[in-house]
């Protein structure tokens, strides 16, 4: 795991901290239904309200990271979630508990891009899947250990929950206070992943991304691999419902997931840093796709588990590929406004994929999902293999693994010339929400 600079290490464990003490979000919907005494459905639009404020601050976030920089978005965002978090959990009456809720998934969402651009500024081009997949790797052992304590510590009544969650955010955010200068590039002197100036480039802003058709068309390729990636955890738990399986049974089906992620994520990093990245996305969206197909023929713990070992395998290759593509195609100076729009389009996931579920599974049955998750799968990875060819001249530019050449003008030239010194920088904090990609980021 050498060769990463110090500053990304700092990065990482803030990720780690703050994962350590997510809580929350895991049991929210446990928490309002026992002991605040909510119908299902009512707690069901009570945790949307969590996902609209995340999808607000994926756009919020990356503009602020671009405009006053990451450090004191990721500070601001942290802080405030620490204090929503606490919030929400004395807070009484349905509405007021919606718009809490709204206001901390926003508070989270807001640093999410903010993290991600500072670990572009950060890590040269060469070893950004790498470092992608860390801080992956980070956000599921994070998960993994606060979901298997979270029962022990919800025991002794559910408020210390979201105390502890709190003061690991608050943690993250003392860490990026404490150690961590800005490392946006200024923009009147920032060089460009071809290695020439940008002082003339124009302004970015949401519009210029949007307008960004190089870039849009990975971005919708990723919210439609978000929703076939949501329905093992909206559309799986119902099918071995249906056929008879427990909550148990799913818990230890889906724990499938983290234990791979744990012990594969690394050795898979490796194989995809120094591989084609049209390759390394076009396999993802085909093992995402048909290995959540394969729940179609599943009528046991041992194939449902098959089944999400193939799929994890193409997660652990997509989201780490795919935040790394997006720092490539972006501008330094819009960094932030970019993975912004990437956060999206996994938050959109917490709306589609339950939509999508509830309507295909009530019409046509459970195959309809699985043979849906088939069909984009397959129209992903064509999407990948014609998008990666007709981008191959602006990756050569941006030196990613399509054009041989080593990035390094983001990890050494641009900080060299901030008047911080490389080593005293360090990274942001990871997001405050489930283990998977929202992503992770």
């Amino acid at each position: 795991m050498g060769g990463l600079p110090t500053t990304f290490w700092w990065l990482w464990t803030s990720t780690l901290v703050n994962r350590l003490g997510s809580f929350v979000v895991t049991f929210l919907t446990l928490y309002l239904t026992t002991t605040r005494g909510l119908s299902p459905a009512v707690a069901g639009l009570v945790v949307s309200s969590y996902g609209v404020g995340g999808v607000v601050g994926s756009i919020l976030g990356g503009v602020l990271a671009d405009r006053i920089g990451r450090r004191p978005t990721l500070v601001t965002a942290q802080t405030l979630a620490a204090v929503a978090t606490v919030a929400l959990g004395y807070t009484r009456a349905p509405m007021v508990i919606a718009v809490v809720a709204a206001l901390l998934g926003l508070t989270s969402g807001c640093a999410r891009p903010a993290t991600s651009a500072a670990m572009a500024d950060l890590v040269p081009s060469a070893d950004r899947v790498r470092a992608f997949s860390l801080n992956y790797w980070a956000i599921n052992i994070g998960f993994a250990i606060s979901a298997s304590v979270a029962g022990l510590i919800a025991a002794h009544g559910f408020v210390l929950l979201f105390w502890a969650d709190a003061i690991t955010t608050l943690l993250c955010a003392l860490v990026v206070f404490l150690r961590i200068p800005e490392t946006r590039p200024e923009q009147t002197s920032a060089v460009s992943e071809s290695g020439t100036s940008e002082s003339a480039e124009a302004p970015v802003s949401m519009g210029t991304v949007v307008r960004d058709g190089a870039f849009m068309g990975p971005v919708v390729l990723t919210f439609l691999l978000a929703v076939v990636e949501g329905q093992n955890a909206v559309a799986l738990p119902v099918v071995m419902g249906r056929q008879g399986f427990t909550a148990t049974d799913y818990g230890l089906v889906i724990a499938v997931n983290g234990l791979v992620v744990v012990l594969a994520q690394m050795p898979i990093s490796r194989v995809v840093e120094h591989g084609s990245r049209k390759a390394a996305l076009t396999s993802a969206a085909l093992l995402l796709g048909f290995g959540t197909a394969l729940c179609a023929f599943a009528g046991s713990l041992w194939f449902y588990a098959l089944t999400v070992v193939i799929w994890t395998c193409g997660e652990m290759i997509w989201t780490p590929a795919t935040q790394a593509l997006v720092a490539e195609l972006s501008p330094t100076h819009g960094r932030g406004r970019y993975q912004g729009a990437l956060q999206l389009a996994w938050q959109a996931n917490s709306f589609m994929a339950p939509l999508s579920a509830g309507f295909m599974l009530s019409a046509w049955g459970a195959n309809s999902v699985w043979g849906t998750c088939a069909a984009l799968g397959v129209l992903c990875a064509v999407g990948y293999m014609l998008l990666m060819r007709g981008r191959a001249g602006r990756l050569q530019l941006a030196g990613t693994d399509e054009g041989e050449t080593a990035d390094s003008t983001v990890g050494d030239s641009t900080l060299a010339d901030s008047t911080v010194d490389g080593d005293a920088l360090d990274g942001g904090c990871g997001n405050n929400s489930g283990a998977s990609a929202d992503v992770a980021s």
